[in-house]
């Protein structure tokens, strides 16, 4: 499932206890990452999903469920 994978990665990254991130969890604000750690999330899960991310989009990316519904929709 693509959301348990983005609060995995999300976890590793920010190194946070994974069971603390929610799907609403507000990666800026909850979270505490900044702009380069969601450009170096996003260009992971590109990898990983094979997906390229518009540029545009990434400013859109306000939660967990934000990048797992981006890269839902970037895989169609």
């Amino acid at each position: 499932m693509i959301i348990e994978k983005v609060k995995q990665l999300v976890a590793e990254q920010l190194g946070l206890d994974v069971n603390t991130i929610k799907d609403d969890s507000n990666i800026l604000e909850d979270l505490g990452a900044d702009s380069l750690d969601i450009i170096e999330m996003l260009m992971t899960l590109e990898d990983e999903y094979g997906v390229t991310i518009p540029d545009d989009k990434i400013n859109q990316v306000k939660t967990i469920s934000d990048i797992a519904q981006l890269i839902e929709d970037c895989k169609k």
